[in-house]
């Protein structure tokens, strides 16, 4: 059985008498009155110093923000320190510092000429933000703030390989490029999914300026993150025209709690999505041939996967055809061995009402028939010297990667993928890659890229037209393109590495960046040689029903390996999920998902946003609210039929009918949730 546990000076006057000779007896006399008068200066000099020195304190404080030569730290309404930034490059000459209105301004540092100011704002009666800019002006040398976090919580900035839920900062790190990156090969590296804004327990924001060349470095035995500005040796570039000067500028905002200041920087700060995706993505699951058959696919096997989800009940919002239809990569016309005649299977699937995407990539490679073509049209990423095509090396093969800032490379692009809509009805695209990783370290660029993650900004807009379907795995300022985005491929692992556990950080870390139409991968894990939990082949069972039942409370479900691989049971609980999927999940999903068009909040929501006074929800990893009323705990170790629950103050009902009406949060220790369950609760009204 469970458990339930409460959780002075003066002055000498002269007359004119004639002046006599001192005896011996008076000389004391007049050295005391010297000393008295040396004594009199110092107390007025030091009387002056100390009004000089209050002004200047007077001076260097803004709002709740105190500037000193090494750095600032900011307080909260109540008084407590909610943040503290140290000058790591330079310390300021506060003599040159003045203040004119809401804007505190320093010329020099120790080392030469800045700009450096910081501007208060204040949007909202219980927010106030700080402008913050240090821009070196006659030398190349970076700038470096350190930000300490010992006291707090932080969430945000990239999807990571191992993914934790706050931030786990574990080692050293000097501060390396903060670009988008494929962090299932470069495990180490930032994600394809990656904005430049971090939100901490004690309600503080901060978002890093678009125009920095920004690298981000952390010491976890300091307890310390770096944010720093530079050029040398860093894919950044200056503006044509501008000396290679570092700026590093910030906003950081402090609000009244966590909840409330994300919401202010949400709604100035991000762009939002302008329209819902197609309702269809949102209640049915998307069926993938990728884990089942990898790049192994042909016209037979798709037809008979389209076959088995209907003969096993399944609804389906479309199939993804994947890797690789085509005979090279770079092509876009069906490999006629594999594909003997791709018209009369889009016919045959059509007619049993199934949709069709295809895989989508920016490459293409030497030995395409397009590439020659490409390279005479300028149409690739070019070497520094703009005289040659860059070639790059990609996950199958080597080739040509496409300039999206080049207007004929993106209209030679679309053309293709309209032509595969037209000719076969194709109903969307899933676009891989996207992340600088595949870009030269050195490039050029038809449109001057000063920050190469916007290189994927650019690939992301290629799906607008195709948006109502649209996958995308990469993204950066990209929350207005309006389509789904998936987390970096899983492995078929129970942990935090690209496993079953990473899944519920990562989701909510992409939710805080802004992206709130998220397709959580497949169902199980791509079952990788080598990176599977199971018998080799197929992912281990238990796993793939916990990922299942997980699965079933995201915005959009996606299989690829099918539960009748396993046994008639499998095949009962799919069904019972996608249909409780259908029926209690997708109408909030798709509720919430028009709200985020107006105001950009999270659909999967983590338990703070509900009990921002409350420690331990902070902490939590392995629960999640849709909304504000539907919580969920699924189970995430092998071997178990229990979990501990933290349940948020309030009315809630469980799915097995029990009432629960706290004051105060409470744990629920060794809850029973069996294999076929999943734990979650309903706010009662």
């Amino acid at each position: 059985m469970y458990q339930v546990v409460p959780g002075g000076a003066g002055g000498t006057i002269t007359d004119g008498m004639p002046i006599k000779k001192m005896d011996k007896n008076s000389r004391p006399l007049v050295g005391a009155g010297v000393i008295g008068v040396i004594l009199v200066i110092a107390a007025v000099t030091a009387w002056c110093y100390y009004i000089a020195s209050l002004r200047k304190a007077d001076l260097l404080k803004t709002e709740l923000l105190d500037l000193n030569k090494d750095g600032f730290l900011i307080r909260n309404q109540a008084g407590g320190i909610v943040l503290k930034m140290g000058f790591r490059s330079g310390t300021l000459d506060l003599d040159s510092c003045s203040k004119e209105g809401v804007i505190l301004r320093c010329s020099r540092s120790f080392a030469g000429k800045v700009n450096f100011f910081i501007m208060t704002v204040k949007p909202k009666e219980t927010v106030m933000c700080y402008r913050v800019r240090w821009e070196e002006l006659e030398s190349d040398r970076p700038v470096e703030h350190a930000m300490s976090y010992n006291e707090s919580h932080w969430y945000g900035g990239a999807e990571t390989a191992v993914q934790h839920w706050p931030i786990a900062i574990s080692g050293q790190q000097a501060p390396k490029p903060f670009v988008t990156s494929d962090v299932y090969t470069n495990r180490h590296d930032f994600g394809g999914i990656l904005e430049r804004y971090w939100l901490s327990s004690n309600a503080t924001a901060i978002k890093i300026n678009d125009s920095v060349p920004f690298h981000l470095g952390w010491n976890d035995t300091e307890k310390t993150m770096y944010f720093q500005a530079r050029y040398q040796d860093s894919p950044y570039k200056p503006s044509p025209g501008r000396p290679p000067y570092a700026e590093l500028s910030y906003r950081v905002c402090v609000g009244p709690d966590v909840t409330s200041i994300h919401k202010v920087m949400v709604r100035r700060y991000f762009p939002k999505p302008n329209k819902v995706p197609a309702k269809e993505m949102f209640w049915h699951p998307i069926w993938s041939t990728w884990a089942l058959h990898k790049t192994d696919i042909n016209q037979e096997k798709l037809l008979t996967y389209a076959e088995n989800i209907r003969k096993h009940g399944f609804n389906c919002s479309h199939l993804e055809l994947d890797d690789r239809y085509t005979s090279q990569y770079g092509e876009f016309e069906f490999d006629t061995q594999k594909f003997p005649n791709a018209s009369a299977m889009f016919q045959k699937l059509k007619a049993d009402g199934f949709l069709v995407s295809l895989w989508t990539h920016p490459f293409v490679n030497y030995d395409s028939t397009n590439f020659g073509p490409c390279v005479q049209k300028g149409l690739f990423v070019m070497e520094p010297t703009g005289q040659l095509p860059a070639l790059v090396k990609w996950w199958n093969g080597i080739g040509g990667i496409l300039d999206f800032t080049n207007s004929e490379a993106r209209n030679w692009f679309m053309s293709q993928l309209r032509s595969l809509r037209h000719k076969y009805g194709v109903s969307s695209f899933k676009f891989d890659a996207g992340e600088t990783n595949y870009l030269p370290w050195q490039f050029r660029t038809r449109v001057h890229l000063p920050d190469p993650s916007t290189f994927t900004r650019r690939y992301t807009e290629m799906a607008i037209p195709f948006n109502e379907r649209a996958e995308l795995r990469s993204g950066y300022s990209s929350q207005n393109i309006s389509c789904f985005f998936r987390p970096i491929d899983r492995d078929s692992v129970w942990g935090y590495e690209l496993g079953l556990k990473s899944l519920i950080p990562t989701v909510l870390t992409i939710s805080i960046l802004g992206y709130q139409f998220i397709l959580p991968d497949m169902i199980g894990g791509n079952a990788y040689p080598n990176r599977t939990d199971g018998n080799g082949k197929l992912p281990d069972r238990e796993l793939y029903i916990r990922w299942l039942e997980l699965s079933a409370f995201m915005p959009s479900m996606q299989f690829s390996i099918p539960p009748w691989e396993y046994d008639d049971e499998v095949v009962a609980i799919a069904q019972r999920f996608t249909e409780l999927h259908e029926t209690l999940v997708a109408p909030r999903v798709i509720e919430l998902a028009g709200e985020v068009l107006d105001t950009g909040d999270p659909i999967i929501r983590p338990l703070w946003w509900i009990a921002t006074s409350d420690e331990t929800a902070y902490r939590v990893d392995s629960q999640f609210l849709i909304g504000d009323d539907l919580m969920v705990a699924p189970v995430l170790e092998p071997g178990k039929q229990e979990r501990d629950i933290y349940l948020p103050a309030g009315r809630w009902k469980s799915y097995k009918g029990e009432r629960f009406d706290n004051k105060e949060p409470i744990h629920l220790t060794d809850y029973p949730v069996d294999l076929d369950e999943i734990a979650y609760f309903e706010w009662v009204q």
